[in-house]
């Protein structure tokens, strides 16, 4: 067996994160070899990082080329563009990939898009879902200049919803009004988006005080997906108000768990053509080598840019 580049967590290292020599990947039959061009940083497996056990490799997102299809013959051929999702090891030179998490792109994405697209694009996209149709419909969106609140303002206005974003910070109203927001909602208390509400769809990834907000702000019939909770998980709520709506639900989203519903292949291919017709852009804040991983790792837990980081595989 061969060896290839990859990013492990290394305890010893500053950052936790370095490249080191891995064995090769084995595919099982419904697996391709994808030759990794680009990937991007999610908060979640670099949090995980930080405690994991020397040897664990890190990723979900990536970008590339098939280098040797899958045995089975499912899935695309040999120099196919693709966009993937894997559950761990997406930060490597090689990367065995199943078929029904991958996407070939079209010629006009790139791969630095791509990579973009897979853990905050299918998180956006399947929480959307939930909501089913939205045309005319209020959607309020928290946490709304983050990763996954930036792909839900634009794929939302391309339903026909009124999107409604909330952010912390004024400094991020022109970039989620960029994105499609019609009205903003700005500060850590989300009480004055009752001015648009009720609402059919509320997306919500700050949890605590704003979770707690938000149940209240549900129409009836409402559904509230909540797949994150940035600014605490105890929440307090009038609950009187929540069920008195009458139909209003909470729903908690977990990509890997509604990957087992409909394959990322079928939401990947969606949203590249989204961007290939450029009415999905991807906002990518960073883009380096992957040899910056464990610094650009960090500033993201520090929350030193707010929209993707993308590394390129040199």
């Amino acid at each position: 067996m061969g060896k290839i580049r990859a990013v492990i967590v290394d305890p010893k290292v500053q950052g936790r994160l370095a490249l080191h020599e891995v064995d090769a990947p084995t595919p099982t039959p419904n697996q391709a070899i994808v030759r990794v061009a680009a990937i991007s940083l999610n908060r979640g497996e670099v949090r995980r990082s930080t405690s994991a056990d020397a040897g664990w490799q890190p990723g979900w997102d990536l970008a590339g080329t098939i280098e040797t299809p899958a045995s089975d013959g499912s899935g695309p051929p040999q120099g196919a563009r693709v966009v993937g999702l894997v559950r761990s090891g997406a930060w490597g030179e090689l990367v065995a990939v199943s078929t029904d998490a991958l996407a070939e792109l079209p010629a006009n994405v790139s791969f630095a898009q791509a990579a973009t697209l897979p853990v905050a694009g299918l998180t956006a996209y399947h929480a959307l879902l939930k909501g089913g149709s939205l045309l005319s419909r209020p959607v309020l969106i928290t946490g709304a200049s983050g990763g996954v609140g930036h792909f839900a303002i634009q794929l939302a206005r391309l339903s026909g919803a009124y999107v409604v974003a909330h952010i912390r910070y004024p400094d991020y109203e022109a970039l989620v009004k960029a994105a499609g927001a019609q009205s903003v909602v700005i500060g850590e208390d989300l009480a004055p988006a009752r001015e648009f509400g009720p609402y059919h769809l509320i997306l919500d990834s700050v949890g605590g005080a704003v979770l707690g907000t938000a149940l209240g702000l549900l129409a009836q019939d409402g559904v509230l997906v909540l797949f994150g909770t940035s600014a605490g998980s105890e929440v307090t709520f009038d609950a009187s108000r929540f069920y008195g709506t009458g139909g209003a639900s909470l729903y908690g989203l977990i990509l890997f768990h509604e990957l087992k519903r409909e394959s990322a292949a079928v939401g990947l291919k969606r949203l590249a053509n989204l961007v290939a017709a450029g009415q999905l852009r991807p906002h990518i804040e960073v883009e380096a080598s992957w040899t910056q991983v464990a610094e650009l790792a960090q500033q993201l837990l520090d929350r030193r840019y707010v929209g993707k980081a993308v590394l390129h595989i040199n």
